[in-house]
């Protein structure tokens, strides 16, 4: 067998050292995730830094540092795949933006751990952890300041409930409305809310708006014929 030939303690005691580091941290940032019972948790986190440390030590005892730098690089962006699939649209609404990106920093602390840079991995679990913890309190407080329209960056939607035969002529008039208040419409959706009822979304392209231009255009729809509801409303999930 080659492994009898081959094999030497040195090199198997770093790939040791550089899974356990990978499994301790992946650990302590997995099992804040599980508290909180988030979509990837404890188990997905260790899983993802062990994954990445493995393969960049592998490619260090293989190819060197050069080795392991492609391999991170394929590391990046693998990890997106995994990322996006915890990432959901609920409605308007984005889902698992956190998480994505928890799983990406795992990845990272994992990739440290592989290149045998155990410090600076143990330096970036710190960073990870109190961005999920420490900085809560302060998204929070942040969160419960009045927002203020004209000033915010945010997604804006306008909805329009119309009946179904009414749809075609609805949909145009209203990007004709918006468009003539100078808030060009990115995308439309249409959703059933009901027998013989639809609801057109429009998202906006403008991140910033004027709420008294949003009402009076929502007014003037609000008596088309055909027309059961107009409003609009602000999204800052994204």
């Amino acid at each position: 067998m080659r492994f009898l030939t081959t094999f030497q303690f040195a090199d198997f005691a770093d790939t040791l050292v550089s899974l356990l580091t990978a499994f301790v941290l992946g650990t302590l940032i997995g099992a804040e995730r599980q508290y909180r019972q988030r979509t990837a948790g404890l188990r997905t986190n260790v899983l993802v830094a062990v994954g990445a440390a493995a393969f960049v030590d592998l490619a260090m005892h293989l190819t060197g540092s050069d080795g392991a730098v492609r391999v991170i690089s394929y590391v990046v962006s693998g990890i997106g795949f995994l990322g996006a699939g915890v990432i959901m649209k609920q409605g308007m609404d984005v889902r698992g933006l956190n998480t994505a990106a928890t799983l990406w920093a795992s990845a990272a602390v994992g990739s440290c751990a592989g290149a045998d840079m155990v410090a600076q991995a143990a330096a970036l679990t710190v960073f990870v952890i109190a961005g999920n913890t420490m900085l809560r309190p302060l998204v929070n407080a942040i969160n419960r300041i009045p927002l203020n329209e004209k000033a915010s960056e945010a997604t804006y939607y306008f909805k329009l409930a119309v009946a179904t035969e009414a749809l075609p002529d609805m949909r145009d008039r209203l990007v004709e409305k918006l468009e003539a208040a100078k808030y060009p419409v990115a995308d439309i959706e249409v959703v059933e809310i009901g027998e013989d009822n639809l609801e057109i979304v429009a998202k906006l392209v403008a991140t910033a708006v004027d709420p008294n231009e949003l009402n009076a255009a929502a007014t003037a729809l609000q008596h088309l014929p055909g027309v059961r509801h107009a409003t609009w409303e602000v999204s800052t999930s994204d």
